[in-house]
C-alpha cells in the first residue's frame, strides 16, 4: 500500500507495508484521522529518543560521580552484610 499524506508545511510519501497498514486502519477504526495517526507515531517516536538520551546523560553523569559511586559501594557493603547465610 502506498500513500501520499500532505501536511500544510510540507507533503510526505510514505510507503506502508501490511503490518503498518494494518495498524493504520486499526487507527483510523478508532477514530484517528491518517493524519493524526502518523503525526501521533512520529512524535511518540521522537519522544522515547529524547527520553532514551535524557536517560543516557543521567547514567554518564551518574557514572562520572565519585561521589555517587562511593556511596552506590557502601550500600552494596552494607546489602551484602545483611544479607542471609548461605
Amino acid at each position: 500500500m502506498r500513500d501520499t499524506l500532505v501536511d500544510v508545511a510540507a507533503p510526505v510519501s510514505i510507503r506502508l507495508d501490511d503490518e503498518t497498514a494494518r495498524a493504520l486502519r486499526l487507527l483510523e477504526a478508532a477514530g484517528a484521522t491518517r493524519s493524526d495517526a502518523i503525526r501521533g507515531a512520529i512524535l511518540e517516536a521522537a519522544d522515547r529518543l529524547r527520553r532514551a538520551d535524557s536517560l543516557r546523560a543521567e547514567v554518564t553523569a551518574l557514572d562520572a560521580d565519585e561521589a555517587d559511586r562511593a556511596e552506590q559501594a557502601e550500600v552494596a557493603t552494607l546489602m551484602e552484610a545483611l544479607r542471609a547465610p548461605r
